[in-house]
């Protein structure tokens, strides 16, 4: 095999000085002619490439030149990558080196580039090949900055990763819902010897005028411990899940949101001086400071009160939502539940005394952790995919389809073949078995109903008391067998409809009816005998378990006692009271009918006559005693049913 002509260190070093020059001159070409008179293959000058750049910035941050060097180095390996000459991966190799070689400031001025470039790191040439070398620079970077001191460049950067990465990237998400635990915070716990005096203080603080007008007051310590242990819940709600550490929370959140509802901030606001020019500028800290000397003016900021009602907020969403990686025992209970929902109000309610703007603080809060519901739910989905992908047959044109004949045309076309075709073997077999649906819905073998012969005969049989059969092994007692035959005798017999009479018992149950029925087509049937049923001895009907007959006189007599009188209804509507609604519903009274009794009236007896005279003229005869006991005792008024209604 023939050794490589390649000559690595000549071409990295031709390639530098020619890197060099461009930088001076802005001529890109210069650049990629220097790269095609180089011998060698296309893998090996990009080699090599690659490699010059990172020299010839190496030399630019030995020399501590300005990022102004550094930027048009990096833009020329963009030039370089469009051009073919270059890795994709050689920019982003660039800005790391830079960023791990000068200072913070520097860092800083050189990121300013990165976010204005955005739409070029996602261009199809660089996104594959860079995404990963951006979010390990970022991370590396976010590393080496102080949380406390570069805040905003720190926020700079997640910015950066969010406008990068696509909205449904994984890369930046916490899918398991991981907790943050190694976020301690540390405070006193040391007891101390009676409250602290603002006196106690040291001295060599130095406050703004007019802070320390609210820190006459002795601090107390039970609350400062209580105050600062509840940071150890939210860094991990899944404590609030046991019931010793639910206690404790519930204990502990008591009492500062107390302290926050008895301490308004309208008057410590009033009494600062007026004379300082206004200022746009916001202070904020990235980590609480514990001392217990600077508790009383923490609890008097309106922005330091604004964090810990928000933390609030988080863990209260945090433990009422289902989130898929919550473990089986991470449920709450139906009082837990109702304290979440009771003080959520109670902190949007402090939220909105804390001036300035409370009002449109805690609705922006609100809005926000309204959306964080959907992501939640997103996440809980597997995070899928917002970018709908356009099917691959999207763009072909459907081939157009022959119009479908009716089905009175496909009647004209066929009836001289005498088949129609209905689109199915099986459909065209059925519809031209006959050639008219009417004959054929006619025919003898599409009579289903039997007889009344054939099917009671076996019920016939077993009624004769000679067959010995057992009531219980009866046909009748089947409840199949019953409401077939139900329906035969609606169709076919004249027995089915009867009025009730003196003489005609009125029947309890299906079975006794149906051998009534048997019996009485057993004397209507020729071929079957009286003298087979063995009926010669009487029915007893009025005695009968089965049967139960009433003559006229009772009947007037039951339908009298059931008439509700005048003075029950007054003596109802005397013992109601507020319970006329409660007994309306169950007289079946809408909402606006009760409305309207209410309006109407004003005072609860007129109330109640109103309501039970509404019932009556809606039911006329149908309102009854028995309906109106019934109602009564279904509302739980049963006092009233024993001393007004009752048969005594």
């Amino acid at each position: 095999m023939a050794a490589s002509t390649f000559d690595f260190l000549n071409a990295r070093q031709t390639f530098s000085v020619s890197i060099q020059e461009v930088c001076q001159t802005n001529e890109t070409d210069q650049l990629k002619t220097q790269a095609t008179n180089v011998d060698g293959s296309e893998a090996e000058k990009k080699v090599a490439l690659d490699q010059a750049f990172r020299d010839v910035m190496m030399n630019l941050v030995i020399k501590e030149s300005d990022c102004a060097h550094f930027i048009t180095l990096i833009n020329l390996s963009i030039e370089a990558v469009h051009l073919g000459i270059c890795s994709p991966a050689t920019p982003f190799l660039l800005l790391s080196d830079v960023f791990e070689s000068v200072t913070i400031n520097t860092c800083d001025k050189v990121f300013r580039f990165v976010e204005d470039r955005v739409n070029t790191w996602k261009s199809n040439v660089l996104y594959t090949s860079g995404k990963n070398y951006l979010l390990r620079m970022c991370n590396d970077l976010l590393r080496r900055l102080s949380k406390s001191q570069d805040t905003v460049f720190c926020g700079r950067i997640q910015l950066f990763l969010a406008r990068f990465f696509p909205l449904d990237e994984k890369s930046g998400l916490n899918l398991v819902s991981q907790f943050h635990l190694d976020n301690v915070t540390s405070f006193n716990t040391e007891p101390i010897n009676g409250p602290l005096k603002s006196e106690d203080k040291d001295e060599a603080m130095e406050f703004e005028e007019g802070e320390m007008a609210s820190s006459s007051s002795p601090i107390d310590y039970q609350l400062y411990r209580k105050f600062w242990a509840l940071q150890d819940y939210f860094r991990d709600p899944r404590q609030c899940y046991q019931k010793d550490k639910w206690r404790v929370f519930h204990r502990y959140t008591k009492a500062v949101l107390g302290a926050f509802s008895s301490l308004k901030l309208d008057d410590v606001s009033a009494s600062k001086t007026q004379d300082e020019p206004p200022t746009d500028k916001h202070v904020f800290f990235a980590k609480y400071l514990t001392s217990e000397k600077l508790y009383d003016l923490q609890l008097s900021d309106s922005t330091f009160r604004r964090y810990v009602l928000l933390q609030f907020l988080i863990l209260f969403q945090y433990l009422n939502q289902h989130v898929k990686f919550k473990g089986v025992e991470h449920v709450l209970t139906d009082d837990m539940t109702s304290y979440i929902k009771n003080t959520t109000e109670t902190v949007y309610e402090i939220l909105k005394e804390t001036s300035p703007g409370g009002e449109e603080f805690a609705k922006t809060i609100q809005h926000i952790l309204e959306r964080e519901e959907h992501w939640n739910m997103w996440k809980n989905e597997a995070c899928p995919s917002y970018i709908r992908e356009q099917p691959v047959n999207a763009t072909a044109q459907p081939k157009p389809r022959a119009r479908k004949r009716s089905l009175g045309e496909e009647l004209r076309i066929n009836t001289p073949n005498k088949k129609i075709d209905m689109g199915s073997p099986e459909l065209t077999r059925l519809w031209n078995i006959c050639p008219d649906n009417l004959d054929a819905c006619r025919a003898e073998n599409r009579m289903f109903i039997p007889s009344l012969e054939d099917y009671f005969e076996e019920a016939i049989d077993q009624a004769d008391p000679g067959a010995m059969i057992e009531q219980e092994y009866k046909v009748v007692n089947n409840s199949n067998f019953a409401w077939c035959a139900l329906r035969l005798l609606a169709r076919r017999s004249p027995y089915f409809f009867q009025t009730i009479t003196s003489t005609q018992p009125l029947v309890k149950s299906v079975p006794a009816y149906l051998e009534l029925m048997v019996t009485k087509l057993a004397k209507d049937m020729p071929q079957t005998s009286t003298e087979e049923l063995k009926t010669e001895e009487p029915v007893d009907v009025e005695n009968d378990d089965l049967l139960k007959g009433e003559d006229d006189d009772t009947i007037t007599t039951l339908e009298k006692s059931n008439i509700l009188l005048e003075e029950q209804v007054d003596a109802v509507i005397a013992r109601l009271g507020d319970n006329w609604k409660t007994l309306a519903s169950e007289l079946s009274l809408t909402e606006d009918e009760i409305t309207i009794i209410q309006t109407e009236n004003l005072e609860v007896k007129e109330q109640s006559k109103a309501m039970i005279t509404a019932w009556m003229n809606r039911e006329g005869d149908q309102a009854t005693r028995d309906v109106l006991t019934k109602a009564l005792m279904e509302s739980g008024l049963n006092d009233i049913v024993e001393s007004v209604l009752s048969d005594n």
